[in-house]
């Protein structure tokens, strides 16, 4: 069994993460190999009023609780870095990743490519791993399309989702990078550039691959701005896809088990740090009215 470690109590994925973790309420939602075994409720930038809420739901479950983070080196086997501020994971990160213990790190990964840089070095330097990844990557929807080699060669997408703005995560960072994750789930890594439109009640980003593939993220404020889904474009056909929400985090928390137990990130750290070149590249699109911006400086 492996022993987990749960750091910042300002998400609910704290509270989620562990019911499914450690088998409580509804069976169909358990996940099997690894259980929550400590906590620290830690601090918030963002959402702070959070924090005692989750900690008492945690503290019910008798779930040890530790004020210093470092307390839970030698109790645990993987860290969840739960903070909701990407720009929080370096540095909460830092001493379980010194201590070469593999961590999984909530969305967003980081705010800055300089951090997700920094993260996986910091990593390789200690000879452990990292993994970070949307719960909307692995919804049924997505994995079984992605299965189903009848529906043909992928030539683009369109990926949507709920796409609430926070200034401690800006632009698709805070709640776009969903859909942005769908995307790249079907369409892999190799943006090479992209352009990026900002309106009150959504954001509309399109990536050009180097391999001629078009795909472009919508992120919703307007409208049924609560709906995840994608379009996807093949030799074969346009397939429409809706996708539900209802087993996205025990879909998730198998493959961070599976991470934890053969310490193999599921989603290649090159591609979770061209992610966060993607939302960043959009944000400089954006500023500069839509004009293309690569997503490595030339």
């Amino acid at each position: 069994m492996i022993r987990l470690g749960v750091l910042d109590f300002d998400t609910s994925h704290v509270v989620q993460f562990t019911r499914r973790l450690n088998h409580i309420g509804d069976r169909d939602q358990w996940v099997d190999g690894a259980r929550v075994v400590v906590g620290c409720p830690g601090e918030s930038k963002m959402m702070p009023e959070r924090i005692a809420g989750y900690a008492r739901q945690m503290a019910k479950w008798d779930i040890p609780l530790v004020d210093d983070p470092r307390q839970m080196i030698g109790r645990v086997d993987g860290m969840l870095i739960e903070s909701v501020q990407g720009s929080q994971h370096l540095e909460r990160a830092r001493p379980f990743l010194e201590a070469g213990i593999p961590c999984f790190i909530d969305k967003p990964f980081a705010n800055s490519v300089a951090d997700a840089e920094a993260i996986v070095r910091l990593a390789e330097k200690h000879g452990t791993v990292v993994f970070s990844s949307s719960s909307l990557r692995y919804a049924p929807e997505v994995t079984t399309y992605l299965a189903d080699e009848k529906k043909g060669k992928l030539v683009g997408t369109l990926a949507y989702g709920p796409a609430h703005l926070h200034p401690g995560n800006p632009g698709l960072l805070h709640y776009g990078i969903h859909a942005v994750e769908m995307l790249y789930a079907l369409m892999g890594a190799g943006c090479d550039r992209l352009t990026a439109t900002h309106e009150a009640g959504v954001d509309v980003v399109t990536g050009h691959w180097s391999d001629g593939r078009v795909a472009t993220v919508r992120g919703l404020r307007a409208g049924r701005s609560s709906l995840f889904g994608f379009v996807a474009f093949t030799n074969r056909g346009v397939f429409p896809v809706a996708v539900s929400t209802r087993y996205i985090y025990r879909e998730l928390l198998k493959q961070i088990v599976r991470f934890f137990q053969e310490k193999k990130p599921p989603v290649p750290p090159s591609e979770t740090v061209e992610i966060i070149r993607f939302i960043t590249a959009a944000d400089r699109s954006t500023a500069a009215h839509g004009s293309p911006v690569p997503l490595r400086p030339e």
